[in-house]
């Protein structure tokens, strides 16, 4: 680590930083209400605004935005005159999922093999954390150069679009001369990256019905539509035989021209099976950064423990296609449904229901912002280049800002990177990366301010 005073500053706040963290990854803050207590986000809502106000932030507010969520706002006054940064992270998380597959309580932070885990300590309370360590640091040495405004959206994993419904609504809020998205990663730890692109998404409900109700499979099975197997069916369709994703009438050929993902690095990120095959063609990057993929969510269907001998009258799915920089993510939407009506067999009743979307995002890497970021970067990453990569998840957030604040520099970084598995079981994040990042965040803001 660089010996620049804030870097030293940050040192000696990581054990708070720890503490700090352990708090807000207890909250189990999942924004579906149905399967998790609202009061759990609305802690971790009031703790980010305590937070704020700790530092000094005025006109802190609880945003209640269109979804039935909450967003945390707060602004931080520069001295007269200097430009705006806003700083975005979001204290929503994913479900655990299978609980059992944890080696330590999701909600419990937990050091191991040097990193912490728990639910949300990457992807994306330890992006809160980052942030609050940035500012901290530069106030211990001479302040903070530039009128700072921090969003925490509440519903982000979500993709209900809360956030930027209620940004659409009060456009003078989150204006900002540079825009920090605290919710990406390093392409690997130790090697400083920007993201310089983002897949969109769109996410469908499928239901399928062919039948009144179920039937004896003996007594009427062969010739009695099965509404699983027509929905399998249409799944299938949506891939090709190499696994590709195959919508009709999405381009799947774009090439990744930048930095490049080694394709036994991603096996091993991935946890892919010894034998199992990966799926697409062309690069990794290719397949991840720049073409869309289809993924099956989730299907609701009798569970094998307690089965019946019977042809299902009913199923449905929850379906994501991600989609690359340069498609609409409405066109594909469309596209999809479409396709999905077009390969529904037997006649079989379907209605597609979109649920979410996003869209893809392209960053203007050659800004003052992208500049400062890459020479604070380099400090703190001795010996180390910023490098630019893409990123295939979704933050529908940056369209939205970039359609209000045109003329706004939208950076993106963070602590997702391929060993935090986030969104998966055991979920972590890197202490040092989190050291080094708040480094680089507040040297960002002392260079981007300098001009």
């Amino acid at each position: 680590m660089s010996s620049n005073p804030v870097a030293a500053t940050v040192a000696s706040l990581m054990p708070r930083a720890k503490e700090e963290l352990a708090e807000l990854v207890a909250f189990e803050s999942v924004a579906d209400f149905e399967q998790f207590p609202r009061g759990e986000s609305e802690g971790a809502a009031n703790w980010v605004a305590d937070a704020l106000r700790a530092e000094g932030f005025q006109d802190v507010a609880l945003l209640d935005t269109p979804d039935g969520t909450q967003s945390v706002y707060g602004c931080l006054p520069g001295p007269a005159g200097s430009r705006t940064v806003l700083l975005y992270a979001h204290y929503d998380v994913q479900p655990p999922l299978d609980e059992a597959a944890w080696i330590s309580p999701p909600f419990e932070l937990t050091e191991r093999d040097g990193r912490w885990y728990g639910r949300g300590a990457a992807d994306c309370k330890g992006g809160v954390v980052m942030h609050l360590l940035a500012l901290r640091a530069l106030k211990a040495n001479g302040g903070v150069p530039v009128t700072v405004k921090v969003i925490a959206e509440g519903s982000e994993e979500q993709g209900t679009g809360g956030l930027e419904r209620y940004a659409e609504e009060h456009p003078e809020l989150l204006a900002a001369d540079a825009i920090v998205i605290g919710d990406s990663g390093n392409f690997r730890v130790g090697l400083p990256t920007a993201t310089a692109t983002l897949r969109g998404m769109t996410m469908v409900r499928i239901q399928m019905d062919t039948l009144q109700g179920n039937l004896h499979s003996g007594q009427f099975g062969g010739a009695a539509p099965d509404a699983l197997a027509a929905l399998i069916r249409v799944l299938d369709s949506l891939r090709g035989e190499d696994g590709s994703t195959t919508v009709d009438g999405l381009t799947g050929d774009t090439v990744w021209e930048g930095l490049q993902y080694d394709e036994e690095q991603f096996r091993a990120d991935a946890k892919v099976l010894d034998g199992v095959g990966l799926t697409g063609s062309g690069t990794v990057a290719d397949r991840i950064w720049a073409r869309p993929a289809v993924t099956v969510l989730g299907i609701d269907c009798p569970p094998v423990v307690g089965a019946t001998p019977s042809v299902q009258a009913s199923a449905r799915a929850l379906v994501s296609l991600r989609v690359p920089p340069g498609v609409d993510a409405s066109e594909a939407s469309a596209l999809l449904q479409a396709h999905v009506e077009r390969h529904t067999p037997w006649g079989a009743r379907v209605v597609v229901e979109q649920v979410g979307q996003g869209q893809p995002f392209s960053a203007d890497t050659d800004s003052p912002a992208y500049s400062a970021m890459a020479r604070a970067m380099a400090e703190a990453y001795p010996g180390q280049e910023m490098q630019l990569a893409g990123q295939g998840g979704s933050i529908p957030l940056c369209n939205t800002l970039g359609t209000l604040y045109p003329k706004a520099e939208v950076l993106l970084i963070g602590l997702s990177e391929p060993e935090a598995q986030i969104h998966a079981p055991n979920e972590s994040v890197s202490p040092e990366e989190l050291e080094r990042l708040s480094v680089a965040e507040a040297l960002f803001l002392q260079m981007y301010a300098a001009g």
